[in-house]
């Protein structure tokens, strides 16, 4: 499967980037029973896990179980919680069961990650800036 990277304008023209950056975010959906949705996920190589905002797990009816919490820290180092379920994930029509996060620290208005456990162990991810493209195969 190709994708191609997202063009995210920039608020202010940067020296080094220009009016935009290049971003490795690819549209998926998150299955969970009946209940499904559409979202943007930035392929992360440096995130742990798959992780979402927790208005996902609401509109997805998941329930939260809070012994199969983990704490996690970002790029800021602040300490966070994220909460597991398992669902499926659609990444151009491949359909796979896996455990993801949410979390009420990640902006609903931001977009997903998709991680080591969950994305990079189930998928081999090219990168290729230069071409503006995203090539992912399955294991």
């Amino acid at each position: 499967m190709k994708f191609r990277y997202i063009k995210a304008p920039l608020q202010r023209k940067s020296s080094i980037f220009g009016s935009y950056v290049l971003k490795p975010i690819i549209p998926i959906g998150l299955i969970n029973k009946d209940r499904s949705l559409g979202f943007a996920a930035l392929i992360d190589s440096g995130a742990d896990f798959c992780i979402f905002p927790m208005g996902l797990a609401e509109s997805l009816g998941v329930t939260i179980d809070k012994s199969k919490a983990e704490s996690f820290a970002g790029i800021s180092g602040e300490p966070s919680k994220a909460y597991f379920a398992d669902l499926t994930i659609d990444i151009g029509g491949w359909k796979y069961k896996t455990s993801v996060s949410f979390s009420s620290d990640i902006s609903p208005r931001g977009y997903g990650i998709l991680g080591q456990k969950g994305f990079f162990d189930i998928f081999v991810v090219k990168f290729d800036l230069k071409k503006e493209e995203i090539e992912l195969k399955t294991h």
